[in-house]
């Protein structure tokens, strides 16, 4: 069982690791072996003991915002609603009405389930 103290070790050994290691690294060369049994520990306690939270859908709208340059009277024309609506969904005041959700999800092509959550 891999604790905190051993996961942060590794961490420190990847990072020595990968200063030896390439891509042009034989498999069968203890460094690349050592770097794959590491990772796959490593990254067997992240999963465990550290989860990717799901962002929440105002994070992510926010953030396709950002992404496609969009400004809140932007997102009200391609959704076909108005800007104070979209004020109201970004400040947490409106929840999404099934409609919107279904135009969230196919123009910003956020998830289902960040929607849903």
């Amino acid at each position: 069982m891999i604790t905190e103290k051993i996961y942060k070790q590794y961490l420190l050994r990847i990072e020595e690791l990968l200063k030896v290691v390439g891509n042009s690294t034989s498999s069968n060369d203890p460094n690349f072996i050592e770097l794959e049994t590491i990772s796959d520990l490593v990254a067997d306690y992240e999963e465990k003991y550290l989860p990717v939270a799901i962002p929440s859908l105002i994070d992510m709208i926010k953030l396709r915002m950002q992404e496609q340059e969009l400004k809140q009277k932007d997102l009200a024309e391609l959704l076909g609603t108005t800007t104070s609506r979209i004020s109201e969904y970004i400040r947490g005041k409106r929840e999404l009405t099934l409609q919107m959700a279904k135009k969230v999800h196919k123009q910003l092509d956020i998830d289902a389930e960040i929607i849903l959550q």
